[in-house]
Formats: C-alpha cells, structure tokens, sequence
C-alpha cells in the first residue's frame, strides 16, 4: 500500500523539454528567464497570448503562496470571501471608469444586450457589496474582505509569461474603516503583512512611493522585486530613506529628500500595489456606516493588490540561474526528490529497497512532508543526468542512494540545492535534517 502512495517523476503531468535553449518565446517575442525556465519545466504551457496552462506542480506551487497569504491576511483580521468575475457595466459607468479604462477592459454583452467587463479589479463590485448592507456599524469595521481570483485585463502586448499576461491570479483586499486616521492605520497593518510575507519567501524587494493610476486615490506605494527585465524604472536612496517609481517624480530627482545622498536606479517587476482611496468609491455607491451618535458616515477605504501568478514568476526571475529554477523553499512544489540506483548497477537492488524504505520513514516521521516527495523512478539515466535535471527543477533536497548505499550503516547523499550543500547521511540523519524543512 505504500509503495502504491509514492508519487513516481514519470507518472507526474509535466512535460519537460529540459534540454531546450533559445531566447525566443513562442510568439517570436524575446524571452525572459522565469518564461524559458518555466516552459522548459513544464510549469505552464502557453493557450493564446498572454493566456497559459498551469500545470500540476505550477499549481501546487500556487496554493502553497496562497496558504502563506492567507496567513498574513489572518494576521490583519482579513475575511476571505469570493466575488463574480463579472461586473455590470453600470457601477463601471457610476464610477467614470467604463469610460477611463478604455481598451484595458475586456467587455461583453449578455443576450439581454446587457454590458458586462471581466474584472480586472474589484473596487466597484465591492462597495457596492457593503453599500448593501443597510444595517453596518461603527462597531463592525474595520472591515478587511479580500479574495484570490482570476483578473482580466486586455494587455496590448502581452509578453514575458506570467510576468505580463492577459488572464492571472491576484490576491485584492479592500478595506472599510470608519475614519481616515483608522484607514491609514490599516494601510499601515497591510503594508506589513506585505512585508513579512516577501520575508518570509526570501525575496529581496523595496516599497516604493507609487502613482495611483486608474484605481485613484491620495497615496500609493509598490513593492517591487529589483530585476533587469522589470517594466518598472525605480529610484532608491542608498541609506533607505527613499524609494519612488520615477513615474511619481516632477522632473529628473538625482538626490533623496531626505539625506541629500545621490539616489541610484534600477529597474523592478512589481509584484504588490497599495492604495488609500478616501472615500472616491463610497461616495458613489453611498457605502456608509452608522456612528456612535447613528449617523450615517461614508467609510474609508483602502486597497491593496498582490500578483499571485507574478510572484511565482518573479520569484523564479530574481532567485534561479540561467537554466535551473530556484524556488522560496516555503512554495516550492516539491520539497524532495528520491533518486534510486541506476539499472543494472551494483547497488540497484539493495539501494531501491534502502532508498524506498527511507522514502516511506520520512513520510511516517514527518506527515507534513509526506505529500511533497518524489521518486525518480527513471533508473534508465544515470544518478549524474536525474541529479542535473532535479537541480533544473528546483527540489530544495535531493536525496541519493549512491555508491556508499551499501555501507553498514547505509550512507545516502543528500544536496541541498539552495545552499549548494552536499550531506552523506545515514536514514536517522536524513529524517534530522528534513525535519527542520518548513512547507504551509
């Protein structure tokens, strides 16, 4: 029964083409990084442009960061809930932004002749969600809702894979308080939830002072994930005391406002984007809430955007080499790849049964591990050529039954990817080390 439970690389569905090269894309487009690893992984494969497949280990890697964010959403009293990707054009037209978006909406019509948009956003749809809520109090807010849905925007060129694509995941929160000190005290509490999850996954990223686009609002800020492909032009203050978008800037700003220091350039992907809106949407929907005294107020509102599909991307862009993917441990889709003796070896027979038996000891030792192992069961390859395409993957641990397999005690090798590490174990050291190994 157990032997049955074990997940075998051949049996996975991800096609890889691991030996494939070229920096073009399918559509003739240049290719970045993350886009080339990823399709040679087998983590997604494109449908139409700026439209792709996520494939089962781009998925598990998926609901792993959306465990994570959940978890800091928790922290910030967040209440997840589900909202229709279709939105009635008439709060689009309430809101001035049927017209203000232009081409970025996809628009459709319903037999009825009715006007519909596919979400991009959610700001409109949510308000008018809370406005209908006739009974709301002070006592009731803050109000943190949020969802983690699929967004749709009409991008006139879509390109580097899901660093700018037409259909993605997005995590947006929107934020109801009862006066504007409460509501740039929950952008704060957001802000931070934003910061220690990119902690978390190990992603070097600034926040940056931002522009507040067509979502609107008095202040924006961007956490961006400092890369040569970043679409973004950033300036940064060596000491930390400044960081904007330079989109924000009046003119050429060569040194900070703060320090005098000279401000240095780099460019970014943006992966998070937090807005204060005041009340521009609660005025049009009338979302109030009653005070202590039982008058109605407009709330306050905020909201605050992270790019689920764009993290995975970026991730993969700023942490990997140019052809083997480094994932943040917390979501890769794999922690553990298993690597059998070859056929015909020496140690074939004797080091399977060891290494299945370790396999098996690690899921009984750490239940919470005991989905996220697999066995390279194709013992055709060489030990040399799975450990170079497990390195391509991504596995944070590769587990190997080597030459000193039929030692007494057994010795497996173990590489760490992320650290470049390489262990000679016995099973007891094996199951020490993995159990420090962290999963959501």
């Amino acid at each position: 029964p157990l032997r049955a439970r074990r997940l075998l690389l051949s049996r996975l569905f991800q096609p890889r083409n691991l030996q494939a090269g070229g920096e073009a894309a399918a559509d003739g487009e240049p290719a970045c990084r993350s886009q080339r690893l990823m399709l040679q992984a087998g983590l997604i494969h494109p449908s139409s442009p700026g439209c792709f497949h996520y494939l089962p280990p781009a998925v598990r890697a998926m609901e792993k960061l959306v465990k994570v964010v959940d978890e800091e959403m928790r922290e910030v009293a967040g209440q997840k809930l589900s909202m229709p990707s279709l939105s009635p054009a008439e709060l689009w037209r309430a809101s001035g932004r049927w017209d203000r978006m232009g081409t970025e909406l996809f628009r459709l019509s319903d037999r009825h002749g009715k006007s519909y948009c596919l979400g991009p956003t959610h700001e409109e749809v949510v308000t008018e969600l809370v406005a209908a809520q006739s009974t709301l109090t002070h006592k009731q807010l803050p109000l943190r809702l949020y969802q983690v849905s699929r967004k749709f925007r009409d991008e006139p060129k879509p390109r580097f894979g899901l660093l700018r694509s037409r259909e993605f995941y997005m995590k947006d929160m929107y934020t109801f308080d009862a006066s504007e000190e409460a509501a740039r005290h929950t952008y704060d509490e957001v802000c931070g939830a934003y910061c220690s999850l990119l902690d978390r996954l190990g992603l070097p990223f600034v926040k940056v002072q931002a522009a507040t686009g067509n979502i609107g609002g008095s202040m924006s800020h961007e956490f961006q994930l400092p890369a040569d492909i970043g679409e973004d032009r950033l300036v940064l203050c060596p000491e930390g005391h400044f960081a904007a978008n330079v989109e924000t800037l009046n003119g050429e700003q060569t040194s900070c406002p703060t320090c005098g220091g000279k401000l240095t350039q780099t460019r970014g992907i943006e992966v998070g984007h937090t807005f204060y809106l005041g009340t521009k949407y609660s005025s049009v929907s009338n979302a109030v809430f009653y005070s202590p005294e039982n008058k109605p107020l407009l709330a306050e509102m905020g909201c605050y955007g992270l790019g689920i599909t764009r993290i995975l991307a970026a991730s993969i862009e700023v942490l990997s080499t140019e052809d083997s993917i480094r994932w943040p441990s917390l979501i890769a889709p794999y922690q553990l790849c298993f690597i059998p003796p070859k056929r015909g070896s020496r140690e074939e027979e004797e080091g399977a049964a060891l290494l299945e038996r370790v396999y098996d000891d690690v899921a009984e030792a750490l239940p919470h591990l005991a989905g996220d192992s697999v066995l390279d069961d194709r013992t055709q390859l060489t030990i040399g050529k799975r450990l170079k395409d497990a390195s391509k993957l991504g596995y944070p641990f590769v587990v190997i039954a080597g030459k000193r397999v039929c030692e007494d005690p057994p010795v497996f090798e173990v590489w760490n990817q992320n650290s470049g590490e390489v262990l000679f174990l016995s099973r007891e050291g094996v199951i020490e080390l993995l159990s420090k190994v962290q999963v959501p």
